[in-house]
């Protein structure tokens, strides 16, 4: 049991932690070319939810903190994701996303005053809490899907980050254990989904991963071959001038 705390809180915070390339590439580009916003909202969905069915308003004392810490870190995460995102996006694109994320924000005050205010015992707190967990945390590890058209489509998983599918997987494996170890199917229940979620991305990712990832031409490759072009272009002017009878004369 302890072993899959340990394991599962490791996982989930790879999990999180995962985008982190993503985002420095978006940084460094200053772009978000065709990367989607929505895992990241709907991860941040996740963590609200966990992170208030963990804590002892929800939850029977602190008999699922390891829920509370992890998720609460995501909490950060996320936020953080999202707003490099938002930062560096089409002002088309910042609508959506603002919506979206408002929209989490007001779903979560509207289930976290239900919670406390209409139910008055744990064990109605918990189903009520933990129902709505349960379908946001399936909507978590089947974001990274929405990308799957374009991937087929193209037969490149550039815009679909392996770390991200990798750790969803490992993260709904051991938190599926968890569950069934401590015999709470609102845990257990989502990883059921999310395991074989996870596993479709990693086949999707093996089958188009040698299509790769395109590689952007370097400064000293076109300085190269802009040189080279212009001694093709020298060379020409150089031989018609030779070919020239006027000039021979």
């Amino acid at each position: 049991m302890v072993v899959c705390i340990l394991a599962g809180n490791a996982a989930s915070l790879l999990l999180y932690a995962a985008p982190i390339l993503t985002f420095a590439r978006v940084i460094r580009k200053k772009s978000t070319e065709e990367f989607s916003c929505i895992p990241y909202i709907l991860a941040l969905s996740n963590c609200f939810f966990y992170t208030w069915y963990g804590l002892p308003i929800v939850s029977n004392r602190w008999e699922n903190f390891p829920i509370v810490t992890i998720n609460g870190f995501g909490i950060l995460l996320e936020c953080s994701f999202i707003a490099i995102y938002f930062w560096f996006t089409s002002a088309k694109k910042k609508v959506k996303v603002a919506a979206t994320t408002l929209g989490v924000f007001a779903i979560f005050i509207v289930i976290a005053i239900v919670s406390t205010f209409i139910f008055h015992d744990h064990h109605h707190r918990k189903v009520f809490v933990g129902s709505v967990g349960l379908v946001a945390s399936v909507a978590m590890y089947g974001s990274p899907l929405v990308v799957v058209k374009q991937v087929i489509l193209t037969k490149s998983v550039e815009f679909m980050p392996f770390y991200l599918s990798l750790f969803s997987f490992l993260s709904s494996a051991l938190w599926m254990a968890y569950g069934l170890l401590g015999c709470d199917l609102f845990l257990a229940s989502p990883n059921l989904v999310g395991c074989p979620l996870g596993v479709l991305q990693l086949i999707l990712y093996c089958k188009y991963k040698k299509r790769g990832v395109r590689e952007e031409p370097s400064k000293w490759d076109v300085e190269s071959n802009g040189d080279h072009d212009k001694s093709k272009q020298l060379q020409r002017v150089v031989d018609d001038h030779g070919a020239d009878p006027k000039c021979s004369s």
